[in-house]
């Protein structure tokens, strides 16, 4: 049994906080293994430019040539690197996938939030801060993404299900991946749509980022019930101005440090579960100050 392994992690990103996070489980995981006598060169490299997939393939071709023994990936959509992942398979390579699902059996396991799930939490959120009533607006964030499809998914199920006095428009454009996109998608929705809406979802960091930036360049204070998904500086201070009345909250964390973990107990040819769900919560300005939230946001090895 080696005990010795060389790891390639390809996030989609290297800039939003949620990649930084993920990178941070994963070196906690390496860390805890070396302690425990099990050494691992963890590689980190992600697209100069989020939503890149070309150079997020060519990123995971390189590794593979390298002769890595295992992948960490977090790909853009289910289907564009299938063909890449199984090659790698085929060539003795095996892949953890994180945070957002690929449409293929070739991988050791799937580590993230059950997004559909967590879209139902928000819309629980939505449907509390409505009183079970009126016209919510679902920005979606881009077509292909298998995580927030489903969180947009289980958002519209639970409230086509459980709130039948409210309804559901999907945006026509979709938010994109970065903040300056889903800015401008937000923009549009606030001139055509505004009045008649009394709430607002979206899916991942940038598109509640840029809807937050569009309200607030806005004429006056906005009167929408906003609920998103994801944390950063900007989006908690936004919290705690009342201006967004709830955020789902992942653990991006606990994916990179499980990550890493199942993927080098699957190399010593321990048995992993094939999906793992590391969970989500709903941070709103009412408990942000909890305990349990703040180690939720500011894990202990972020802290210093």
């Amino acid at each position: 049994m080696a005990d010795a392994f060389t790891i390639a992690a390809i996030p989609q990103g290297s800039t939003h906080r949620h990649w930084k996070m993920i990178q941070a489980g994963a070196l906690k995981s390496v860390h805890d293994l070396e302690a425990a006598g099990t050494q691992v060169e963890l590689f980190w490299k992600g697209p100069i430019r989020e939503g890149d997939q070309e150079e997020h393939k060519q990123i995971v071709e390189s590794f593979v040539r390298k002769g890595v023994h295992g992948l960490m990936l977090v790909p853009f959509d289910d289907r564009f690197l299938v063909r890449t992942i199984e090659d790698a398979a085929r060539k003795g390579i095996p892949t953890v996938v994180v945070d957002s699902e690929l449409n293929t059996t070739q991988i050791v396991n799937f580590v993230a939030t059950d997004n559909k799930k967590a879209g139902a939490l928000a819309a629980d959120r939505m449907g509390e801060l409505l009183h079970g009533k009126g016209t919510v607006f679902l920005q979606r964030y881009q077509k292909g993404s298998a995580s927030t499809e489903a969180r947009e998914a289980g958002f519209a199920d639970r409230i086509a299900r459980a709130f039948p006095s409210m309804q559901v428009i999907l945006s026509s454009e979709f938010a994109g991946a970065t903040r300056d996109t889903a800015k401008r998608a937000a923009e549009i929705f606030l001139s055509k749509q505004m009045e008649s809406v009394l709430g607002v979802f979206t899916p991942n960091e940038s598109s509640t980022t840029g809807m937050l930036m569009a309200l607030q360049g806005a004429h006056g204070p906005h009167k929408l019930s906003f609920v998103g998904f994801d944390y950063s500086d900007t989006l908690g201070a936004g919290l705690q101005g009342k201006q967004i009345q709830g955020l789902i909250v992942q653990d991006p964390f606990r994916m990179g440090e499980l990550g890493v973990k199942t993927l080098v107990d699957y190399l010593q040819g321990k048995s992993v579960s094939r999906r793992i769900d590391t969970g989500a919560t709903l941070v709103t300005p009412e408990n942000a100050a909890s305990a349990a939230i703040r180690r939720l946001l500011s894990p202990p090895v972020l802290a210093a």
